[in-house]
C-alpha cells in the first residue's frame, strides 16, 4: 500500500528525518513511536509533501514525492493532524460534508455511519464543531477525514488529552476502520493503546527507524524500549 525508503526532511537549516524507512500493507495498522522530537510528526507532514520531502515514496505503485498536498490525498491518503483542524464555526455535519472531495461520487464511509457509531454526534449535528468536547471533536476529524474515501489514513496522536473512556473508543474506531479495508499509518505516545491495536509497530529515534517488528516483538525487547520510548 505504502513504501517509504529513505526519507528525509528538512526545517530550514535542521535535518529533521534522517533517512526513514518504512511500509504498510493492505488493511493494516501500524504505529509509529518514539519521544517527543524524534521526527514521528514529521514523517507524516513529510508524506503529505509539507515539508518537501526528499526519498522514495510510493502510494499503490505510483511516486508521490515531489506532489502538492491536494494531489496526494485525491490519491487516496487521508491526513488527521495532532491539531485536530476541525471548523468551530460551521455545524458538526458541516464538517463531516467538507470531508467530500469534488466529484466524489462514493466512499467506504458516510455521514449515516458516523451517527451510528456515535450517537452523540447526532445529537449535536446542529452544534456548532467548536462546542464539542475533546474527545468529540477527535471522533469528528477522522470520520471527516474518512468521508474522502480514503485508502490509507494517518492519524496524528488521536488520544492526546482524552479520558481513559475516550481513548478506548478511538481505538475500537481505528479498528473498525481497519476491518472496512482502509490502511493506517498511526503516531501515538500512549504505548498501551498503540499495542493493542497494531499489527506492527516502529520505533523512531533521532530521525531515523530504530525498531521493527511486531507488539509482542517489542515488549519482549526491553533494551529497545529503555533506550528509546520509556522516560
Amino acid at each position: 500500500m505504502l513504501s517509504v525508503r529513505d526519507l528525509h526532511a528538512y526545517y530550514g537549516k535542521s535535518h529533521i528525518l534522517q533517512g526513514v524507512n518504512f511500509h504498510v500493507g493492505a488493511n493494516e495498522i501500524v504505529s509509529i513511536l518514539g519521544r517527543n522530537g524524534v521526527g514521528r510528526s514529521t514523517t507524516l507532514k513529510a508524506i503529505m509533501g509539507d515539508p518537501a520531502p526528499r526519498g522514495e515514496i510510493v502510494f499503490k505503485g505510483r511516486p508521490v514525492a515531489g506532489l502538492k498536498p491536494h494531489e496526494i490525498a485525491r490519491l487516496g491518503i487521508g491526513y488527521v493532524p495532532e491539531e485536530r483542524a476541525i471548523f468551530p464555526a460551521l455545524t458538526v455535519e458541516q464538517n463531516l460534508l467538507l470531508g467530500l472531495k469534488p466529484g466524489q461520487k462514493a466512499s467506504r464511509w458516510s455521514v449515516e455511519e458516523t451517527w451510528r457509531l456515535f450517537p452523540q454526534l447526532r445529537e449535536r449535528a446542529n452544534a456548532p464543531g467548536g462546542a464539542l468536547s475533546g474527545g468529540e471533536q477527535q471522533m469528528l476529524t477522522i470520520c471527516r477525514t474518512l468521508m474522502g474515501a480514503p485508502d490509507l489514513i494517518m492519524i496524528d496522536e488521536p488520544t492526546e488529552g482524552l479520558s481513559p473512556q475516550m481513548v478506548e473508543r478511538i481505538g475500537d474506531l481505528l479498528q473498525e476502520i481497519a476491518r472496512r479495508g482502509i490502511s493506517i499509518v498511526l503516531v501515538e505516545q500512549r504505548l498501551v493503546i498503540a499495542l493493542r491495536i497494531s499489527h506492527r509497530v516502529y520505533v523512531m529515534g533521532h530521525g531515523h527507524i530504530v525498531f521493527e517488528g511486531t507488539p509482542a516483538d517489542l515488549m519482549a525487547n526491553a533494551e529497545v524500549r529503555r533506550e528509546w520510548l520509556e522516560v
